[in-house]
């Protein structure tokens, strides 16, 4: 399948033109826990997101200019990034849960020059001012503060036409971080062009989105996920974004499945695993429900088991990364076989290779690799090219999972073949979890591994060596855990310690952490 792509793209004008041939259809529809709804039609998000461009523009905010975007689900969020990719700055995702380190890290590392963020987050963004040179517009989409822009304000006497920039499809769009085994996070740049690669596949041949269908995938603004459903994949079909605001609770995810017409649902393994385990399933009818599927990790055989014997509906797995977009899937129509992740996608020549970059036979475990031409494949880290270099291997961009492929072409997946932890959807990186341990004064030193675990995949494992004059106890568990949710995103902290008196090492005195990996995988065996 050859993609052809053009010169210019901007995807907020794509969306625009839903808006032009189908201006009275929901776009985004929001349900919040107390069964509130907030509807705003495709001609409604057009002038909302052009109101937002012309506030955002009338405080400064230009073409190519990084923006921090840290809002919740909503109606909001589509709007904001809509907006600004109208205006052709860059956005940097950001979850809501990320502490100011993590701020900080992203707006110096970036050259951010505005942070747009809730409420909620506005604490740990405050910290920022004298320790970032970059940032000069600190925006809340809540009330007026002092030192804030309201954004609401801002937009109120807007006009709701807007002249979306004409921004060539290799232009900077979307800046996301990711989780590294050594260092900061990386970010992982997309340009313009990206979506019509992902729409020619993802969007089409794996969600299986259509014009007009009610489509709910769970992931949250904050991560490259949401840019690849609830956004592109959605907006970009002509199709409702359904957004609920509230919690997770099984029971209510499947009464929500059976009472709204959601033909299409993108949900975590997690969610997933926890929904099967719901008794008395056979109580809930999800007679709108079509298409189905899951993305982060490998699905149980048997979660795959109980949605078609209790709802006739296949849950399709797939595999993608923020550097690329679906790699691998059990797309429509295509037999699964439980436990793989389907076989390459028709657009990205996907293999597994060996140390040298060569194919390995049939059967053998190697690196899952993609084709460096791969359109859909990111530009580089932003400003550190030693990480993008490494991430290649001849004419191979390599992904850091190890898998086979069988006699059939399906892939099965065999692990990270680095230190990188995958928990409940979240990617994790061993160094944020190690560097917030440390920094409590009774740790010496520690390493962070993954650890299975039958519902979330994965949680992070810390082993750690107490400074002298410390001694091991359920309260200081508790007390580390508490420490690492304060310094970094609450979803890094370890939900398993181990005190020990030495940890695993290289003759250079590099820790080994995959000796710990191995260690946790035989007791899960076991």
């Amino acid at each position: 399948m050859q993609l052809n792509m053009p010169a210019f793209y901007n995807f907020a004008a794509q969306v625009d033109e839903w808006a032009k041939k189908n201006p009275e259809r929901r776009a985004v529809w929001e349900l919040d826990e107390q069964g509130q709804e907030h509807v705003l039609t495709y001609e409604e998000l057009r002038r909302y997101s052009n109101r937002i461009a012309n506030g955002l523009a009338s405080v400064g905010i230009e073409r190519g200019d990084k923006v921090l975007v840290l809002v919740t689900r909503g109606t909001l969020a589509y709007g904001l990034y809509l907006a600004l990719l109208k205006l052709g700055a860059v956005i940097l995702p950001g979850s809501e849960m990320l502490r100011y380190k993590d701020i900080e890290y992203r707006v110096n590392h970036a050259k951010v020059k505005a942070v747009i963020g809730f409420d909620g987050v506005l604490d740990e963004v405050e910290p920022t001012r004298g320790q970032c040179p970059s940032l000069s517009h600190y925006m809340t989409v809540g009330d007026a503060k002092e030192g804030w822009i309201s954004l609401g304000s801002l937009i109120e006497e807007q006009n709701d036409e807007f002249e979306v920039a004409n921004t060539s499809s290799d232009e900077l769009a979307f800046l996301s971080y990711t989780s590294g085994t050594t260092g900061g996070p990386k970010g992982v740049m997309h340009v313009h062009g990206w979506p019509i690669a992902h729409l020619a596949v993802a969007a089409t041949q794996w969600l299986d989105v259509r014009e007009g269908d009610v489509v709910w995938a769970t992931a949250g603004p904050g991560w490259a996920k949401w840019i690849w459903s609830p956004f592109v994949s959605t907006l970009g079909m002509g199709a409702t974004a359904f957004v609920y605001k509230g919690r997770f609770s099984a029971d209510n995810y499947l009464t929500i499945l059976q009472n709204h017409p959601i033909s299409v649902l993108c949900a975590t393994p997690t969610e997933y695993r926890l929904m099967a385990k719901v008794s008395d399933l056979d109580q809930y009818k999800l007679n709108a429900l079509r298409s189905a599927t899951s993305a982060g990790e490998p699905l149980n055989r048997e979660v795959i088991d109980t949605f078609r014997r209790e709802f006739n509906l296949t849950v399709r797995d797939g595999y993608g990364q923020t550097e690329s977009t679906l790699l691998v899937g059990t797309f429509v129509g295509m037999e699964p076989k439980p436990g793989s992740m389907g076989k390459p996608s028709p657009v990205v020549r996907t293999a597994i290779i060996d140390e040298e970059g060569e194919e390995v036979p049939i059967g053998k475990v190697g690196d899952i690799a993609i084709d460096r031409k791969m359109v859909a494949l990111f530009k580089g880290y932003l400003d550190d090219p030693a990480r993008t270099a490494k991430a290649y291997r001849g004419d191979w961009f390599v992904t850091g999972d190890q898998g086979r492929m069988d006699e059939d072409g399906y892939i099965w997946f065999e692990g990270r073949s680095d230190d990188i932890i995958i928990s409940g959807g979240y990617t994790i990186g061993p160094f944020e979890v190690e560097d917030a341990l440390v920094k409590h004064p009774s740790v010496a030193e520690c390493a962070a591994v993954a650890s299975p675990d039958p519902e979330r995949g994965n949680v992070v494992k810390a082993f750690v060596i107490l400074k002298k004059g410390n001694a091991p106890s359920d309260e200081l568990v508790t007390e580390l855990q508490d420490h690492v949710k304060r310094l970094t995103a609450p979803y890094k902290y370890p939900r398993k310690i181990e005190f020990v008196s030495e940890l695993p090492k290289t003759t250079s005195g590099k820790i080994r952490r995959i000796e710990l990996r191995q260690q946790e995988a035989g007791h899960y065996q076991s």
